[in-house]
Formats: structure tokens, sequence, C-alpha cells
């Protein structure tokens, strides 16, 4: 896998994305990093604690989330982008579905576009991403919870969206597949798609697991935001178990310590 000058060898070590919301909404961490000097400062700490991307979103996409203009988005993110790559020799990603933000993230310095919509929300992602030769993470979401068969549909759902990326252009080794944990799926949806993961990593691409405090956690277990460390970490444990390359994750720490332990005991060594 591709992301900008770096290639990531799939199968060596997972790879740990670290979440920078410079939202003032964000469902986990909402105003925390919105200012320059808090954004770059817990940069440093998410990659001191093993963080091999920063992930910068700009609009929140929660539940019941309020849309922001796309001048807004790009206002939130691009320079925070800029000093994190004058700053820090690290890859970074942009999180928005929106093909005006994705260009401007890129030319601040993004290498990977992370859509939540697998560029099926707007006409132009594909072509922006190709014409800028960005990495792109596919990531599984439509517009309700009607399968007739979960795993198969999500499958298809996603090969539709490989479709557009290689029409585009986008070429293989710069694509990875997202499940889309929490999105367009009930609890018990998600928790099937946790314990069928290795049926989109046969997809052939690398798999990113996003699950961080998300609301199958919270559901689950009962709990709140603030207290779904554990859940987070275990979903991860066995995202790694069934294949998956890239953790997207809040707490940077735990989720490195655990998925160096467990790929000590499966095979591989991280770090």
């Amino acid at each position: 896998m591709i992301i900008g000058e770096r290639n990531f060898e799939i199968g060596k070590r997972p790879y740990i994305m670290g979440i920078l919301n410079v939202t003032p909404d964000s469902f986990s961490d909402g105003g925390s990093y919105n200012d320059m000097d808090r954004a770059l400062k817990h940069t440093k700490q998410m990659m001191d604690e093993g963080a091999d991307i920063i992930d910068v979103g700009g609009e929140s996409t929660r539940p019941g989330y309020t849309q922001i203009s796309v001048q807004e988005e790009i206002e939130r993110t691009c320079f925070i982008i800029e000093a994190i790559k004058e700053n820090y020799n690290i890859p970074v990603s942009i999180d928005t579905y929106k093909h005006e933000v994705a260009e401007a993230a890129i030319l601040a310095g993004a290498e990977l576009v992370n859509d939540i919509w697998g560029l099926t929300k707007d006409d132009l992602m594909a072509q922006t991403v190709a014409r800028h030769k960005a990495s792109v993470c596919l990531m599984h979401n439509r517009n309700n919870t009607n399968y007739q068969n979960l795993t198969e549909d999500i499958i298809a759902d996603l090969n539709a969206m490989l479709e557009i990326a290689k029409n585009a252009g986008i070429p293989d080794e710069k694509i990875m597949l997202d499940p889309g944990i929490g999105f367009a799926k009930t609890t018990e949806q998600n928790l099937t798609v946790m314990n069928n993961l290795e049926r989109i990593v046969e997809m052939g691409y690398p798999v990113l697991l996003g699950t961080s405090r998300k609301s199958m956690i919270g559901n689950t277990l009962n709990l709140p935001v603030e207290e779904r460390e554990e859940g987070t970490v275990a979903t991860s444990v066995i995202g790694l178990m069934k294949g998956c390359s890239f953790f997207r994750v809040h707490n940077v720490k735990a989720n490195y310590r655990a998925l160096k332990m467990t790929n000590h005991i499966i095979g591989e060594k991280i770090g």
C-alpha cells in the first residue's frame, strides 16, 4: 500500500491511523484539537505512541451531525495539515467526502483521502484523487440498513466503489477498504461485520478498521464515549487476527500495545 512516499508493507505488521479531529462537535473529542498548538502537540504525542498516519477531520460524521460548508471545512483542516507536514515526517490523510476539500487538503500536503462514502457521494471525488495521484480509503456506507445478505451486500457495495476508483485510474496499490463499522448498520449488524472481517480482507486490498469509541461498543457494554477504550482495544485485536492492516483510533498508546502483543503471538513483529 503506497501512501505518499511511503510503502506500507501489508502483512508485515499492523499500522495505526491516529485520529485528529479539528471539529468543535465530534462525538468523541470535539473541540479538543481545533487550534494549531494543541493539534500539533497531539500529533506529536500520537507519533510518539506509535501512530503511522494522522487522519485529519474537519466535519463531524457522528449520527445527527451538522453539515458544514466546503469553505469552512477547508479552513478548519488545511492549515493544520500544512503545519503537520512542516513539522513532522508522517503521512496525513484527510477525512472528507467532498472533492473540493480533498483537493485543498492534498495541495496542503495530505496523501490519502479517507472517504466515508467510498467515492459515491461526490461524482468528482474519484477524478480528484486520481489526478493528484493520491491514495484513497473506500469506506462502506449506504443510505439504509436494509440488507438481503449483510456480508455479501457489503462486498457488493465495496466492489461498486472499487469499480469507480479503477475507472478513474486510481491504481490498486493506492486503495484500501473499510467495512464501515458504525455506518448504515445496526449494533447487531456491526457485530456481525466484525465477526466476518476476513471476508473483506479476502477481497485482496488492505483493510482499515475504524471502531474507536463507536456506538457498537457503547451499546454492547452500555458505556458512555469516554469509557469505551477496552472495547475498542478488543475490536482492534480481533481485527488484526482476522487480517486487518490499518487501525483508526483515538487512543494510540493502548491500541499500539495491544496490537503489538497480538502480533507477537500470531506472527510477525510490530515496532
